[in-house]
């Protein structure tokens, strides 16, 4: 193979490789929650505002806000198995499970007999 197609090669591989990185780096999830465990989610959107909007869209109550937001990570929500009106906890984090954990000891925290999860989500790389 002659040198310069080799380089030429080499180029558009590294262009395409660095227009895929900045297509996952765009990507984004969240999660919405609303009164008495309602919940929306959304992941692998092309930017935040995309996920947002249909983490909102998809909570079934009228009152519902993103309560977080994640980039290459994973968010959990959960709450009071007994109550679900009441105690509530959510969370990111790299991993899935200590995104789970984190928010269970967050409903905990906030006065949870029994907590559970009620919704997770990870995006493209969490």
């Amino acid at each position: 193979m002659d040198r310069s197609l080799r380089i030429a090669l080499c180029w558009v591989s590294a262009v395409l490789f660095l227009f895929a990185s900045s297509m996952n780096a765009t990507a984004g999830g969240a999660i919405a929650i609303g009164p008495c465990a309602a919940y929306g989610y959304a992941y692998d959107f092309s930017d935040l505002a995309q996920a947002r909007a249909t983490a909102l869209k998809r909570c079934a109550e009228g009152a519902c806000r993103v309560a977080v937001t994640m980039r290459r990570a994973c968010a959990a929500f959960a709450v009071d198995g007994r109550d679900a009106c009441g105690a509530y906890g959510y969370a990111v984090a790299a991993r899935l499970g200590q995104a789970q954990n984190k928010a269970l000891e967050e409903c905990y925290t906030h006065g949870g007999r029994e907590c559970v999860i009620r919704a997770w989500a990870c995006d493209a790389k969490g």
